[in-house]
């Protein structure tokens, strides 16, 4: 989840009225907040606009409308966004559908992750890494992958928060302290 407490309070406040919906609002929610936050993304000026003081509210609302209708959003996810639109928030939108996801994701028990090792994986390799961090975990993961010669050997994992690296630059930047120190 991001370090904004803004995006993080107004993602739980939509989560909780989504929670009480049920689990197919939590997803319609969580689908109509995404495509509102890419469209916005995909369009900076709107979100420059949007952080413009010199326009009103009204206007600010009277645009957010066209787009809202373009997307389809509808119910609960507009009421939100013209919410945010009444307290001038709606530049915070793609880190409040960000942290949305996050909590979709908690809630299923579902974790992302990144795997970065030195060379490339297999995609058999990549499944039967997935499938033993899963196990160790006891939890479903979502990995991205990436290939870094830099760190020589080994992996570098990063699980929400945690970081385990167990690369081979790691350990010998750990024996070059560890001599240095005189150990």
């Amino acid at each position: 989840m991001s370090g904004n407490i803004v995006a993080r309070r107004y993602a739980g406040a939509l989560f909780t009225v989504g929670t009480k919906a049920g689990d197919s609002a939590l997803e319609t929610y969580g689908k109509q907040l995404a495509d509102l936050a890419g469209a916005l993304a995909e369009a900076p000026e709107a979100l420059r606009f949007f952080n413009n003081p010199v326009f009103s509210v009204a206007e600010k609302k009277a645009v957010l409308k066209q787009i809202l209708e373009k997307l389809g959003v509808t119910g609960p996810v507009a009421n939100f966004a013209n919410l945010l639109a009444d307290k001038s928030r709606l530049v915070n939108l793609p880190e409040i559908a960000a942290d949305y996801k996050a909590k979709i994701d908690e809630a299923a028990g579902i974790v992302s992750g990144k795997l970065v090792t030195a060379v490339a994986l297999s995609d058999a390799r990549k499944v039967e890494l997935k499938e033993r961090l899963e196990k160790q975990t006891g939890k479903k993961l979502v990995l991205d992958y990436a290939a870094d010669p830099d760190i020589l050997g080994g992996v570098v994992l990063q699980i929400g928060d945690s970081v385990l690296d167990a690369s081979l630059r790691a350990q010998l930047n750990i024996l070059k302290e560890t001599i240095k120190r005189g150990e």
